[in-house]
C-alpha cells in the first residue's frame, strides 16, 4: 500500500532530531542483534552537527511528520531509514527514486549481511552484491555486503 500524502525533500537543520529518532527506531527494529558503534546522544549529535547540515540528507514526510531520511554522499547512498510503522508503504522506493535521479551515473552502498530484508529491497531495485566482507572495516564489526546500481547498459 502507497500513501499519497508523502512528501520527499530536503531536509532543513530543523529536522535534525526527527532524523535522529527515525534512525535510531529503524536501525534497532532492523537491526536487534547489531552492536551498535554509538551512543543515542551520539547519534543525535552526528545527525544534528554533521549530517544534516553538511550532507545531501533527504526527508520523507507524512503530514508534516518525518517517516524516513536518506543520506547521499558522493555516489553512496550513505543512509537510508524508515520509521517502522510506515515500512512497507513504498516510501523507501520513492527515495529509492530519489536517489537514482540524483545519481544517474550510478550508486553503491553497504548493508549488514544479516539484514535480509534491506538485501531484498536493495535487489529488487536493480542493486548487484559486488562485495562481502567480514565487517573488520566497519565500526559495528559486522559482516557487511557492498552492492553497487548503474543504469541500464552501463559497466559495473
Amino acid at each position: 500500500m502507497k500513501i499519497d500524502n508523502c512528501v520527499v525533500r530536503r531536509a532543513a537543520d530543523s529536522d535534525a532530531a526527527a532524523v535522529a529518532d527515525v534512525w535510531l527506531r529503524s536501525y534497532t527494529a532492523a537491526l536487534p542483534s547489531v552492536r551498535r558503534a554509538h551512543t543515542d546522544d551520539e547519534v543525535r549529535y552526528w545527525l544534528r552537527e554533521i549530517v544534516v547540515p553538511n550532507q545531501e540528507t533527504w526527508v520523507a514526510t507524512a503530514d508534516g511528520t518525518v517517516v524516513a531520511m536518506m543520506v547521499l554522499d558522493g555516489e553512496d547512498l550513505d543512509q537510508l531509514y524508515v520509521d517502522p510503522p510506515w515500512r512497507g508503504h513504498g516510501i523507501g522506493d520513492r527515495l529509492v527514486e530519489v536517489a537514482k535521479e540524483r545519481r544517474a551515473a550510478g550508486l553503491t552502498l553497504w548493508t549488514f549481511q544479516v539484514n535480509a530484508p534491506a538485501c531484498r529491497f536493495y535487489e529488487r531495485h536493480g542493486f548487484v552484491e559486488a562485495e562481502r566482507t567480514d565487517g573488520e572495516r566497519n565500526e559495528e564489526r559486522e559482516p557487511d555486503i557492498r552492492y553497487v546500481w548503474r543504469p541500464a547498459g552501463a559497466a559495473l
